[in-house]
């Protein structure tokens, strides 16, 4: 089974409260989702494994470490996985970027598949979905399996708030996937919504209702 990890840095926690708060409005919304998307890529990436090398200093020689080689690949999760590609980007600028498509059914909350477009070597790459909320676990649970059919073999999942309904879900269909969270609410409504979570992340992030 995949492992659920929920990071309860300082920062972290004292962002997402204001994230959570209705009265941040979209310019200070979008900013701190960056920010908590970077502090949480500094997790994310903490078992990236290292290759010793030696380098000259104005002093002397030294051993020192770099990144092996390890292809990284970000994929939101349209749309309001995209309010979380620059914060990882901070940390990963060479990471490649590629897109999932996915809307919720309002009826059946069942998600539907409108566009992928991925890297052409996303075999040979870590990826991480990102998405700020993981209400049911369908659109997530969707967008991995999209992934692997296309090749795709190493996955982590990053949002900034679950429920367990959605952490249960994507557990049971893909267990072989890590889920990284700043938060685990209570539970979701009758409507399908993060309670307490923070609303719509979307509308948040680009001022839509």
């Amino acid at each position: 089974m995949g492992k659920l990890v929920v990071l309860n840095h300082p920062l972290i926690q004292h962002k997402l409260t204001m994230i959570r708060d209705y009265r941040t409005g979209t310019k200070v919304f979008r900013e701190l989702v960056d920010e908590v998307a970077t502090l949480m890529a500094f997790e994310i990436t903490r078992d990236l494994s290292l290759e010793e090398v030696e380098v000259q200093t104005p002093v002397a020689k030294a051993k020192a470490y770099k990144i092996a080689g390890k292809k990284l690949g970000i994929v939101p999760i349209l749309r309001a996985g995209l309010g979380m590609v620059n914060g990882v980007l901070q940390l990963i600028p060479a990471a490649k970027v590629g897109h999932v498509g996915l809307y919720r059914d309002p009826k059946t909350l069942k998600p539907v598949e409108y566009y992928v477009k991925l890297p052409p070597d996303i075999s040979e790459r870590d990826l991480i979905v990102v998405d700020p909320m993981l209400a049911t676990g369908g659109s997530a649970s969707a967008a991995i399996t999209f992934l692997k059919r296309r090749g795709a073999i190493n996955i982590k999942l990053m949002c900034l708030i679950g429920a367990p309904e959605g952490v249960k879900a994507v557990q049971k269909e893909h267990p072989d996937v890590d889920i990284y969270l700043a938060a685990l609410d209570e539970k979701l409504n009758e409507h399908g919504y993060i309670i307490p979570g923070l609303g719509d992340a979307g509308d948040r992030l680009f001022g839509t209702k």
